[in-house]
């Protein structure tokens, strides 16, 4: 009970500030449908090609991926490395969990249907035709959407080599490509009141799952949750001036991070709010959408109570109005694992809209493509 009323603390006033209460949710109830439709009719860019219809939806869930390697070449240092990247830990969670679920099959099991149309596959192409090792994707070979990564080169050892150098990439790939996917799926279907309070408030969309439901509105913020007590996943939307480049230091970052959740996110007891667990936050510059991005992981904890949890930050230039926007999620699942949840909220922060960006556009790969026809069986 006392967990619960960190978020209802501070929902009450929100649900009067949002006219969102019991009274209205009835002559709402129409309205939100109707809405629903136009969101996703204005926002619906990306189509699926005609041959993309006529092939099987793809298999698996979210982060499981496929390696399809030999049984000697598994038990040899390639296959180690190709392990050890994939069974790596997520960065920025709480506890230990690994960045994919791996299942591995023989060549020739590529043959069965079950296989090839998972959603995530790695390959291994050795050849003495290849000068050097290389990455290369193509899409939805066998089924749809799928995302099928070649690791080629002319000798294992070197290939070995090549994957232990270059494992974020291939960590950022797959992870990029559940990104898209769930940021598609946030284009045809998301929560519309978040789009329009975001637009009310800070001029900004954003696209966030629909069981986002609960907000808190407050002056250049917006605080969108669950608020189911568990599993719970929010999204926070707030903005300040930018000044210069020293607005993003990791120091500046928590003191701003601290300084808004101490005024709009308390907890359950009286005088208890939200703040950063300073030793365990790590910022990085990134490119989002072609420009500049402050991304910051860490945990966040409530002062004063004993909830906490992971939470990720965007931080980015509205260059219009000379301002920082920072996009955060953050989750509260205390007694599950929180992999999946934390990416899928992190997806939803890429869809963040500034005032200048025309539209949202998919993660780029980084990787050579190689163009497959689709195999339709």
């Amino acid at each position: 009970m006392k967990k619960v009323l960190f978020y209802t603390a501070a929902l009450v006033m929100a649900l009067s500030i949002a006219s969102c209460g019991n009274k209205e949710e009835n002559k709402e109830g129409a309205a939100k449908k109707t809405a629903k439709k136009e969101t996703v009719k204005k926002a619906s860019g990306k189509k699926r090609s005609k041959k993309s219809l006529l092939m099987p939806n793809a298999s698996g869930m979210p982060y499981e991926m496929l390696v399809v390697m030999d049984d000697d070449q598994w038990e040899r240092p390639l296959g180690r490395a190709v392990f050890n990247v994939l069974d790596s830990d997520v960065p920025g969670l709480p506890q230990s969990e690994r960045s994919f679920r791996i299942t591995r099959v023989v060549p020739s099991g590529m043959s069965s249907n079950m296989f090839r149309i998972m959603r995530n596959i790695i390959k291994v192409d050795i050849q003495n035709i290849y000068t050097q090792p290389k990455l290369k994707f193509a899409r939805d070979v066998y089924s749809y959407p799928q995302m099928v990564m070649t690791l080629q080169a002319p000798d294992e050892a070197s290939l070995a080599k090549y994957v232990e150098d270059n494992a974020q990439s291939i960590i950022d790939f797959f992870t990029r490509a559940e990104m898209n996917r769930e940021i598609n799926n946030l284009r045809e279907e998301h929560n519309p009141d978040v789009s329009r309070f975001a637009k009310e408030i800070l001029g900004v969309d954003v696209w966030v799952p629909w069981e986002l439901n609960k907000f808190k509105k407050g002056k250049d913020f917006l605080w969108a949750s669950t608020n189911t007590g568990k599993k719970d996943m929010s999204i926070v939307l707030y903005s300040y001036p930018y000044t210069d480049k020293n607005t993003f230091t990791l120091e500046y970052f928590l003191d701003k991070r601290d300084s808004v959740m101490k005024a709009n996110i308390p907890g359950g007891p009286e005088g208890s709010y939200m703040t950063t667990q300073r030793d365990f936050v790590y910022v990085e510059d990134a490119t989002v959408h072609g420009k500049y991005a402050q991304v910051a992981r860490g945990l966040w904890r409530v002062q004063g109570d004993r909830m906490g949890g992971p939470f990720v930050s965007h931080s980015r230039v509205d260059e219009v109005n000379g301002r920082v926007v920072v996009a955060e999620a953050f989750i509260y699942a205390p007694e599950s694992l929180k992999r999946d949840l934390m990416r899928r909220m992190e997806a939803a922060l890429y869809t963040l809209q500034l005032p200048q960006q025309a539209e949202v556009s998919d993660l780029s790969y980084g990787l050579d493509e190689i163009v497959i026809e689709p195999e339709i069986k």
